[in-house]
C-alpha cells in the first residue's frame, strides 16, 4: 500500500491528510525513506508481494494525477490498484492506459452512480473496484453527491453499477492497528457472496489478517505493519498459503 503526495510515500494515520509525511520503513534504507519506487521494490523483493494498492492523494485532492511516478511503478513489474479520484471515464482510462491493472472508484469522490456505470461500461468491467469509503464506520460521501445511506446500500448499488469488486476502507482506522471492523466485512461477503471482497485500515498483525480471511475477504491493504517490522515476508507468504476459505484465494496479498 504506497499513499503518494507530490511524489513521495507518504506513512497514513487515521486519514488526516494534513499530518502525512514521509517517515522511516524497515524495508528500506533510511535515505530512502519516502522513496516509492524504493519501497516498492522492497515490497516485491523482501515481502513477495507484486500487487500494489497506490492512492495518489494529490489527485483525490482535486490535484493533477502523478501519471509519470504511476507509470514508473508500473515498470517495476507490480500490478497496481490505482485509486486516483476516478470519476469520469475519461480519469479512469487515463488509469489504465497508465498501465494500472484495476482503477479504485471511491465513495469520497464519486458523483454518482450513474457515473460509475459510465466508468464500468468505458473500461473493462473486472477494472473496477468500487471503494467504499469510511470513517469511524460512516459512509463518506463527496459533498453535493444525490446518494446515500447505509454501507450495504451503497455497495448493492455499486454492484448493480458494474463494479466487480468492493474495497471496504475505514479512513480512521488506517495506521492505528485496531483491525478492520470484521462485522462489516462479513455482512458484506453474506449480501454479495460471489464479489471479490477487499478491506483494509488498522491490519496489524497476523491475528488480523487470519480473521479477513475467516470472514471472506479476499484481499487486505496492509501498510504501517510491514513499514514497522510487525508483519514481514513470512507472514505475507503464510496469509497467502492459508488462502480464503470461500475461495481458496491470497486474502492477505499485501497491497
Amino acid at each position: 500500500m504506497l499513499d503518494l503526495v507530490l511524489g513521495q510515500a507518504v506513512r497514513a494515520s487515521r486519514g488526516r491528510r494534513a499530518t502525512y509525511a514521509p517517515a522511516p520503513s524497515v524495508l528500506v534504507p533510511e535515505a530512502q525513506a519516502g522513496d516509492p519506487l524504493a519501497l516498492a521494490r522492497a515490497f516485491r523483493e523482501r515481502l513477495g508481494c507484486d500487487e500494489w494498492y497506490v492512492a495518489d492523494l494529490d489527485a483525490l485532492a482535486g490535484g493533477a494525477p502523478q501519471r509519470a511516478l504511476v507509470r514508473a511503478l508500473v515498470g517495476l513489474g507490480g500490478r497496481l490498484l490505482l485509486d486516483s479520484g476516478a470519476a469520469t471515464p475519461v480519469r479512469a482510462r487515463e488509469g489504465v492506459s497508465d498501465g494500472a491493472a484495476r482503477v479504485v472508484v471511491g465513495l469520497e469522490t464519486l458523483p454518482s452512480f450513474d457515473a460509475l456505470g459510465q466508468i464500468a461500461r468505458a473500461i473493462r468491467g473486472a477494472q473496477v473496484v468500487f471503494g467504499l469509503d469510511l470513517r469511524d464506520g460512516t459512509p463518506v460521501v463527496l459533498s453535493g453527491a444525490p446518494h446515500h445511506g447505509t454501507p450495504l446500500e451503497l455497495v448493492r448499488r455499486a454492484i448493480a453499477a458494474g463494479a466487480s469488486a468492493v474495497l471496504a476502507l475505514d479512513l480512521a482506522r488506517i495506521g492505528t492497528g485496531l483491525g478492520v471492523d470484521l462485522a462489516l466485512v462479513d455482512a458484506i461477503r453474506r449480501a454479495h457472496p460471489g464479489v471479490e471482497l477487499l478491506a483494509g485500515g488498522g491490519i496489524g498483525s497476523m491475528r488480523d489478517l487470519e480473521r479477513l480471511s475467516d470472514a471472506g475477504c479476499d484481499g487486505a491493504l496492509v501498510a504501517t505493519a510491514l513499514h514497522d517490522g510487525r508483519l514481514g515476508g513470512g507472514d505475507v507468504e503464510a496469509a497467502r498459503r492459508r488462502g480464503s476459505p470461500r475461495r481458496g484465494g491470497h486474502p492477505s496479498d499485501s497491497r
